[in-house]
């Protein structure tokens, strides 16, 4: 439907952009939210070549576990980790949020620190454990 010169719809207001909002922790945490639910799918596809390459037999194990030992295959698996706690923490917080709770901007930016230092220490305790630290 185009305009005219006179028309009311050519002063419309235009839908704001990111460039127009200031960024805060809640805006961040949505965003990467979505990031960590796209990553966890690609985790999956990892999970299911561990798992096929195991009913193959022992040579193809071999060479995913080479992989998966590899500094680039564990810094995969590392943010593969930190990605479940952290969209499981995420989550939680739109279920809180269902309920009528942690609407407030000082709840949800307190809700999202603690998301980060959850799934973060969630993550280093996995991890030691793995080690044999813990």
């Amino acid at each position: 439907m185009s305009s005219t010169p006179n028309s009311p719809l050519k002063n419309r207001p235009l839908s704001p952009h990111l460039q127009v909002w200031k960024w805060s922790i809640t805006m961040a945490l949505s965003i990467f939210h979505r990031a960590t639910g796209s990553a966890l799918s690609v985790g999956l596809l990892l999970l299911t070549w561990g798992v096929v390459s195991a009913a193959l037999g022992t040579d193809a194990y071999n060479q995913f576990l080479i992989c998966m030992t590899s500094p680039l295959g564990q810094l995969m698996l590392l943010g593969w980790t930190f990605a479940i706690f952290f969209h499981m923490g995420t989550g939680t917080r739109h279920l809180i949020m269902d309920t009528g709770r942690l609407l407030t901007a000082k709840e949800g930016d307190l809700a999202g620190v603690l998301i980060i230092l959850f799934a973060a220490s969630a993550t280093a305790f996995v991890w030691a454990f793995m080690k044999g630290m813990i």
